[in-house]
């Protein structure tokens, strides 16, 4: 007699919200999807579940008593047992450095109220998708241990294997950029090689005008299509290996470009300029064109070994700042 096959088992997600009206429809619309879902409104009570209950994600307000959303993460990633579990941050708070402290303190992704159920369910469709693929790459990693018995040749398998799950870590889940992570390591890399070769490095950093604005106008579904046409556009506009686009955060982006000067810097920034101008993005709230724009700021210098990498990116971030000062949609140049 032929057995039934078992059911596969749901994906598990812990919401903390306490904010009962939010926790109820985060609940209903993720049970409604098919997962598994417990909602906890005590943070305190939360990471204790979290350690028992280990979920597949876990999202996460940041505005509550006892212990903020910011703490919780840390007590998630400070254990051996959760630190892997991914953290969507999703709060009323939208400014800049609360963005930055989420990711910070190893959030995944960030979700602004009121947000749009669309929206989320995409997210955290992506970092279930994102932790299933680890999880395979991880079993895959084991049956390899378990079959070669060659050293050398299951050394060589699961170095390959590490590889692809350190590409997918190193990834932006929206745009496929490199991620923050991965621009800080990049960075230092080229740095301390080019200090040794004594050959420039230079850095654009871009940020699209008024996408608050955008946001609010079309939606954060329409928002993260327009990020992922922007990235597109930024990554096709340089074609060498060594040159690395990443998502540095929210609708910023940044092109680390080794030994390339300030001329070759601002070129590719033209470049850029012109793509989005033809791709021709509709952008009716910005108060400076009827189409999507950029700000961007370039800078480029001949790193040496006694600075730090800190230096260019100070400057690249000054740069874009008084492109922004100076009315947005233009190139401003250090270097």
């Amino acid at each position: 007699m032929q057995l039934p096959e078992a059911s596969p088992k749901k994906e598990y997600v812990l919401v903390i919200d306490d904010t009962q009206p939010n926790l109820h429809l985060l609940i209903t619309m993720l049970t409604r999807r098919g997962y598994e879902v417990i909602g906890i409104s005590d943070s305190l009570k939360a990471v204790s579940a979290a350690q028992t209950e280990m979920p597949d994600l876990v999202v996460l307000d940041i505005n509550m008593p006892n212990m903020n959303g910011f703490q919780v993460c840390e007590q998630l990633k400070s254990s051996d047992r959760t630190r892997d579990i991914p953290v969507i941050f999703i709060s009323a708070r939208d400014e800049v450095l609360d963005k930055v402290q989420a990711f910070a303190v190893g959030g995944v992704d960030y979700i602004t109220k009121p947000f749009q159920i669309a929206e989320v369910l995409a997210r955290v469709e992506n970092q279930l998708t994102l932790r299933r693929l680890q999880r395979q790459l991880q079993e895959q990693n084991e049956r390899l241990k378990q079959e070669i018995n060659s050293r050398i040749i299951a050394e060589t398998l699961l170095q390959e294997a590490n590889e692809k799950l350190g590409r997918l870590v190193n990834l932006d889940g929206l745009t496929q950029l490199a991620n923050r992570r991965c621009f800080d390591e990049y960075l230092e890399q080229e740095w301390q090689r080019l200090a040794r070769e004594r050959l420039p490095l230079s850095l654009i950093m871009c940020d699209i005008d008024f996408f608050k604005n955008y946001n609010d106008t079309y939606g954060h579904v329409a928002g993260d299509d327009c990020l992922r046409k922007v990235s597109l556009l930024i990554k096709q506009s340089v074609n060498r290996p060594a040159d690395l686009v990443a998502r540095y955060g929210g609708e910023e982006f940044v092109l680390v470009l080794p030994n390339t000067d300030i001329e070759g810097s601002i070129a590719i920034a033209e470049v850029i300029r012109q793509g989005l101008q033809e791709l021709a993005i509709p952008h009716e709230d910005s108060a400076v064109s009827q189409l999507v724009t950029l700000s961007m700021g370039v800078t480029s210098l001949v790193p040496v070994t006694d600075s730090h990498p800190s230096v260019l990116l100070t400057a690249a971030d000054y740069a874009l700042y008084r492109a922004k000062e100076l009315g947005r949609n233009q190139t401003y140049q250090i270097g």
